[in-house]
């Protein structure tokens, strides 16, 4: 039996749920019985349920081995939205601070961070930014500042078990600048020290680039479109944009594609 549909399929043809196809040989019939009794085939099912639920899976077996297992535990997708206008404005500063955790069996999203950020450098939105990220005014005044999130995000972090050695968890953008440039930046600026767990990281154009074999210049929209996914939401959203940076992860998975680091260590 492969599979924990298999296990429900056998025994509803024992309990007689199920019955078997009238055109099915008797010889055929005696040997299914024979190579699955009834009891040993509920053992067997209880065993395969045990184990799903001690790993924390719900999902049937099959549905576990579709794809090939990733190298992380966790894939912790991220997309800053920050302060901007044209020319641009020096320094920028974050304002949107989103994180997905994605689990890296499932690929489905199992807990959410999503915080807005009071800028000070640059306390009022430009019009530009409202219009590009469709961030307002009232949705970042009275925030908390970005000292007061990291030390939320280190909190959720602890919650999620993500700081557990053992767990093996990395952050996903699209793009190198949300934590080579943005997050480092800033946190210079502020005098505010950066996280060992922001130091490393997957670059999704960089890993969609190796699956698929071509660079996905306008990024999620390309990407979206490379893989025939309709996008999520509104571009420049960071929630959204984390959402739509999930699914693509997902169906690359699906494909068989392995996610690796593409940052180089600091």
């Amino acid at each position: 039996v492969s599979d924990a549909s298999g296990c429900s399929m056998i025994a509803l043809l024992h309990t007689g749920a199920a019955k078997f196809p009238p055109n099915l040989p008797s010889r055929s019939r005696q040997a299914v019985s024979l190579l699955f009794p009834a009891g040993v085939l509920e053992g067997f099912c209880s065993i395969v349920s045990r184990k799903l639920a001690s790993h924390g899976f719900g999902a049937s077996m099959a549905a576990m081995s579709s794809f090939p297992p990733q190298r992380y535990h966790y894939f912790l997708v991220l997309d800053f939205e920050a302060t901007c206008d044209k020319p641009q404005i020096h320094p920028q500063e974050i304002i949107e601070f989103p994180i997905l955790k994605l689990n890296g069996r499932t690929m489905e999203i199992e807990s959410t961070f999503h915080m807005y950020v009071q800028p000070v450098v640059h306390p009022q939105l430009t019009p530009f930014c409202t219009e590009l990220t469709g961030i307002i005014q009232g949705m970042v005044d009275g925030q908390p500042s970005l000292q007061q999130v990291l030390e939320r995000v280190d909190e959720w972090m602890a919650k999620e078990g993500l700081l557990d050695p053992s767990v093996k968890s990395i952050f996903v953008t699209c793009g190198d600048w949300d934590l080579k440039v943005m997050l480092p930046g800033q946190c210079q600026y502020l005098g505010l020290p950066v996280a060992d767990y922001f130091k490393q990281w997957i670059n999704l154009k960089k890993a969609y680039s190796f699956a698929m074999g071509s660079w996905p210049k306008n990024g999620l929209l390309d990407m979206n479109k490379g893989l025939n996914l309709q996008h999520i939401g509104r571009p420049h959203s960071g929630i959204d944009d984390c959402k739509n940076i999930a699914n693509i992860m997902k169906t690359l998975a699906h494909r068989g594609f392995i996610f690796k680091q593409t940052s180089k260590p600091f």
